[in-house]
């Protein structure tokens, strides 16, 4: 097949697939054996076999196919040209009215610094594993930045590990300040601001520990840790309101279709899986396990293929009740950002797998939210035995701990937390039932709304017991202060 016609080959194309392209040595073909990452109609990289080399593919297409070869070329050329490690650029091309190709050496064997992180994400915040990690990509970071370079799109994904040699990729976001000069203090700034700001932010107490793996590389400048804060800050701020908007759009982390008749959406990797639930939730609903059924809502665990989920059925009661949902966004919707937003800042809640919102012409109707199953037991399960005493283990009252701060720090009231709303799941206190979550823009909302929350947490037991008593000194409470 001709280049150009990747522009309509969609998310999916049929594997494998042959593409003729041509360099200085002639035309030959591209055998394309698999996909990597796809932009459809824009983006297709993966692997394949060139003149009997494996190698790395990026094929462009469409109007903006010029535009991304050059960032491309020229950013791979400036890595090389600085002597950073970065896959060899074996051939390319740019064809008007076909698009763009460039073929790298294939990294076999190779393994992106991003999965590595997955590996060791779970393990206590800067364990040995971790800093070896973040250390390594903080130390190419910085021998980038010693020579004037920065990734504008700077994760660990894009850098690969292969032996012992640590691999720059995706030259599309490589920019240059003056290339072989150390690059401004405001630069590195930015640009570890964007690093630092896709960690956990259990691991802001570490900042300045891990910093030394940077200064190592690239020692122009004092880098004051409150001013590198504020980047992290700005940055996350701007990642979660652009994380907020891709789980109501089709892209590359969400399945979304959005009609007159429905509004669906999935989290990508579970596309397979969640079509068939979304199709007969209503009766998987009413064959499950119901937790609470009729009213506002039906709330059912079920069991799809030995996997077992939650799904929560929004009902719509009667005319009246139709008149006051149908022309606003769906609880359902609410739940589903909701929850995102929580994993997204790193506050247990299950994982949102699916949504589906019923519409006519528009006018929303029942909705469904499809969740992961935590076996529990909730708080008051857990904390039954030492009601009386208050001994409950220092470890859950840790967390509990952390979970109050998490939603201090965030401003986030969850608005019903109650005890059978709070579980106990992998050593963290989990939230759920987040029809009513809201993360507050001011001090003096917030401080209204944590205020009821902690109340009606207290009430979940008697207020002359131990454990009450416990809860009670523990739990902080937030001050109306302006901002």
């Amino acid at each position: 097949m001709r280049l150009s016609e990747l522009k309509n080959a969609g998310r999916t194309p049929a594997l494998p697939m042959n593409i003729a392209l041509e360099d200085a040595a002639g035309p030959a073909e591209l055998q394309l054996l698999s996909l990597l990452r796809v932009l459809p109609g824009q983006r297709y990289v993966g692997a394949g076999i060139w003149r009997g080399r494996t190698v790395l593919a990026k094929l462009l297409v469409g109007p903006k196919a010029p535009r991304h070869f050059q960032r491309e070329r020229d950013g791979v050329q400036a890595l090389a040209k600085q002597g950073l490690p970065t896959p060899l650029l074996l051939a390319d091309g740019l064809q008007e009215g076909e698009g763009g190709w460039l073929l790298f050496e294939f990294l076999d064997q190779a393994e992106s610094l991003g999965d590595a992180w997955k590996s060791v994400e779970a393990l206590p915040s800067l364990a040995d594993e971790q800093q070896s990690v973040l250390g390594d990509a903080l130390a190419v970071v910085g021998q980038m930045h010693a020579k004037g370079l920065w990734q504008e799109d700077l994760h660990l994904d894009n850098l690969l590990r292969q032996g012992s040699t640590l691999y720059v990729i995706d030259g599309a976001g490589i920019r240059v300040e003056e290339a072989g000069k150390p690059l401004s203090r405001q630069k590195v700034l930015e640009n570890l601001g964007v690093f630092f700001a896709q960690l956990p932010k259990s691991l802001e107490p570490f900042t300045e520990e891990l910093l030394v793996y940077y200064l190592l590389s690239n020692g122009e400048h004092g880098l004051p840790v409150e001013a590198l804060q504020k980047q992290i800050d700005k940055v996350r701020s701007w990642r979660l309101r652009d994380y907020l908007i891709k789980i109501g759009r089709e892209c590359s982390l969400f399945s979304v279709e959005d009609g007159p008749f429905a509004l669906r959406a999935i989290r990508r990797e579970e596309v397979a899986s969640m079509l068939p639930v979304l199709e007969k939730a209503d009766v998987l609903v009413e064959g499950g396990h119901l937790y609470k059924t009729g009213g506002a809502a039906s709330v059912a665990k079920v069991d799809v293929a030995g996997r077992e989920l939650v799904i929560k059925r929004y009902n719509i009661k009667n005319l009246a009740h139709w008149l006051k949902r149908f022309w606003r966004p769906s609880r359902a919707w609410h739940s589903w950002r909701e929850g995102n937003r929580l994993r997204f800042l790193g506050i247990a809640t299950p994982k949102p797998l699916a949504l589906l919102e019923k519409r006519f012409v528009w006018l929303r109707r029942e909705a469904f939210l499809v969740t992961e199953f935590l076996p529990g037991p909730d708080i008051i399960e857990r904390f039954a035995p030492y009601v009386a005493s208050g001994d409950a283990p220092e470890a859950e009252l840790q967390a509990l701990d952390l979970l109050f701060a998490q939603l201090i720090r965030e401003r986030i009231s969850h608005g019903d937390l109650k005890g059978h709303n709070v579980f106990w799941h992998n050593d963290r206190w989990s939230l759920i039932d987040l029809d009513a979550m809201c993360q507050h823009g001011s001090q003096t909302s917030f401080a209204a709304a944590f205020a009821k929350d902690r109340a009606r947490f207290m009430r979940n037991w008697p207020a002359d017991s131990a454990l009450h008593q416990l809860l009670e000194q523990r739990i902080p409470t937030v001050s109306k202060a302006p901002d």
